[in-house]
């Protein structure tokens, strides 16, 4: 894939810690100031603002690997992680905190608990409690949990997360009809054929394909003033053979995901 950059002429795949790279140099250059959540939800400004929000569903040390990339060049991000054993390693954690970068938690209790809400909200303020000894966390997001059937935001039909000190969860307080949202959701962009839960409503018509059509959007001055951009870090490579694995894993996981998502 060929990128029309400065910086930059050489072809490169989609989903590399390259490509990451040169999506925020971009991103940079055009003046846009990158964001942890917490801190866009205290002073969301005027300026062009980017969220760079990653979503820790497994392969952690990814997550530390794309954490150094983004202190490399003094941009500050928000990682979420789930309490599942795939997720939450305490050393990335510590390590990504250590990188003075946003931890927040990736809550998917309704759905662990098989929609049984009292257990859930009990489990959540443990999980929650247990994370912020790493960090006073601020926000959290949801898990999509696309194999089951419950849907992790429906706890807080009963319960309000505001409060436990949580000021902010994106999918009930950003207004994405003035937020841009990109999300890399089973390694595509903003693909609702293989993406359940992650998916908001937008007057934004914006396609996307790729991280050159962002890169082009930026380019030509068509990219809104504020986005957020959710990436999983599992889904980006830092090598040759890790990104064909990724690729193959990923394409067979989205077949059973499109079947979830015609059924939903």
């Amino acid at each position: 894939m060929l990128f029309s950059s400065k910086f930059h002429t050489k072809m490169e795949r989609d989903f590399t810690l390259t490509t990451y790279s040169y999506l925020l140099e971009h991103l940079s250059k055009a003046g846009y100031l990158f964001q942890t959540f917490e801190e866009f939800t205290l002073n969301p400004g005027n300026d062009k603002i980017a969220i760079l929000r990653h979503d820790v569903d497994r392969a952690p040390e990814n997550s530390v690997k794309m954490a150094k990339l983004e202190n490399s060049m003094n941009i500050k991000a928000s990682y979420y992680f789930r309490i599942v054993s795939e997720s939450y390693d305490e050393n990335c954690i510590e390590s990504i905190v250590k990188l003075n970068h946003e931890l927040g938690y990736h809550y998917e209790d309704l759905a662990l608990s098989n929609g049984i809400e009292e257990q859930a909200f009990e489990n959540f303020k443990k999980n929650l409690q247990n994370l912020r000894r790493f960090y006073p966390i601020k926000t959290m997001c949801m898990h999509g949990s696309p194999t089951s059937k419950w849907d992790n935001r429906l706890l807080w039909n009963t319960y309000k997360y505001k409060d436990f000190g949580i000021i902010a969860e994106p999918y009930f307080d950003i207004d994405f009809n003035q937020v841009f949202y990109i999300t890399d959701a089973s390694r595509s962009w903003n693909n609702q054929e293989v993406t359940l839960r992650d998916k908001v409503k937008s007057d934004f018509d914006i396609d996307i394909n790729s991280s050159s059509d962002i890169i082009n959007l930026i380019n030509n001055q068509k990219l809104p003033n504020k986005v957020m951009i959710s990436t999983h870090p599992h889904n980006w490579a830092a090598s040759n053979m890790e990104w064909a694995k990724i690729l193959i894993w990923q394409g067979m996981k989205n077949q059973i995901k499109r079947i979830l998502v015609r059924k939903a």
